[in-house]
């Protein structure tokens, strides 16, 4: 299996209305320091609208700035839709949002 096929693996078990970081899945694919390549990952995502790579935020809390498939405003509705809360500032609270296994 390719680290690709282990991140798009891992960004499957965050749930609706949870968000992971980077980091967080490159822990889980026990690549800890390959935050970047998971980032480059998500941008290549085969199956978007299958594979919730809006889930996926930096260690901040903050959304893609390049959000791959429409920009961070598009990141912001999808999370929304899920019953995430986006700031204005296009963050999310971490400490109640976070994927924890």
């Amino acid at each position: 299996m390719s680290f690709y096929d282990k991140v798009y693996e891992q960004v499957m078990r965050v749930p609706k209305g949870r968000v992971a970081t980077y980091g967080q899945i490159a822990l889980m694919c026990g690549s800890p320091h390959a935050s970047r390549a998971v980032g480059y990952a998500l941008h290549c995502n085969p199956r978007p609208g299958v594979i919730p790579c809006h889930r996926i935020v930096d260690r901040f809390g903050a959304l893609a700035p390049a959000f791959a498939f429409g920009g961070r405003e598009v990141q912001a509705r999808l999370l929304r839709d899920e019953g995430v809360e986006v700031r204005e500032d296009f963050t999310v609270d971490l400490a109640k949002y976070r994927f924890e296994e």
